[in-house]
């Protein structure tokens, strides 16, 4: 089987790295899933590479089918891990532009998870997932904050960053754009109140922090209210994407009338 060009090759190796991907604009996704929901999303595909291990299922298979009408390398079994980001490959990677979202994007009414200096890429993957699971109409990802956009973001959002905005953006640039659409700030802190009792009719923004710090003191200051998971147990803490998925679901229910 033909093998991936070296000139490929090395982007593929730059799009692993923060710094370079961002440069490159543009996004490695690897795995039948995550695959499959860039391109469901309409991302604009540069190539793909697949290898025989992606047709030993059903799944598998049908992408493969898809994938047929792209620029597409195909290589072995053993050669595609030389390139692939991940330890067991799916036999399945693909390169495309990283999604150009705007401020403009943040409207009036609309229901936003702010990310605030969050750097691991599993919670910030785990935050975009379960943003599209109580359905935000975006995510938006301020100064200090992981790229959104490197492989283990994309794999730990299990695709799903394909499915809503990703807006990035200063503290003040965003803060500037939410006050200017009156979307509410709720910031998430342990001293905050409970979230079931926060009107959500003009929607709002969710501010989650910095796994160590929390969210930015300038930031607690601008919020219109502060809110919290209650813990009757004795853990002193949440993971920070546990937290936010409880006031996800707390925000939202009541925003349902449920």
């Amino acid at each position: 089987m033909a093998g991936l060009s070296q000139r490929r090759a090395a982007l593929v190796a730059r799009l692993r790295v923060a710094k370079s991907r961002a440069t490159e604009r543009a996004v490695l996704v690897e795995g039948v899933r995550a695959v499959r929901e860039a391109l469901d999303a309409g991302i604009e595909v540069r190539f793909a590479v697949s290898s025989p291990r992606l047709e030993t299922t059903d799944e598998g298979r049908a992408l493969a089918a898809r994938l047929q009408r792209l620029d597409l390398t195909r290589m072995d079994d053993e050669d595609l891990p030389e390139v692939s980001d991940t330890e067991h490959s799916q036999g399945v990677l693909l390169v495309g532009a990283e999604p150009e979202v705007s401020l403009g994007s943040i409207r009036a009414r609309g229901r936003y998870l702010v990310l605030d200096g969050v750097q691991d890429p599993g919670n910030a993957g785990t935050l975009v997932r379960a943003a599209v699971a109580f359905g935000l109409d975006a995510v938006i990802c301020l100064d200090g904050t992981v790229d959104p956009w490197i492989p283990k973001t994309v794999r730990a959002s299990a695709g799903m960053i394909f499915r809503l905005p990703i807006v990035r953006g200063s503290s003040a640039e965003v803060v500037e754009r939410l006050h200017g659409v009156l979307v509410p700030m709720l910031v998430a802190d342990a001293e905050g109140q409970d979230p079931d009792a926060q009107s959500t009719a003009e929607g709002f923004a969710l501010i989650v922090g910095n796994e160590g710090v929390g969210v930015r003191r300038e930031l607690v200051l601008q919020a219109d209210a502060v809110v919290a998971v209650r813990m009757p147990g004795p853990a002193e803490s949440l993971n920070v994407a546990m937290a936010a998925s409880i006031l996800l679901h707390a925000l939202t229910q009541e925003r349902s009338g449920g």
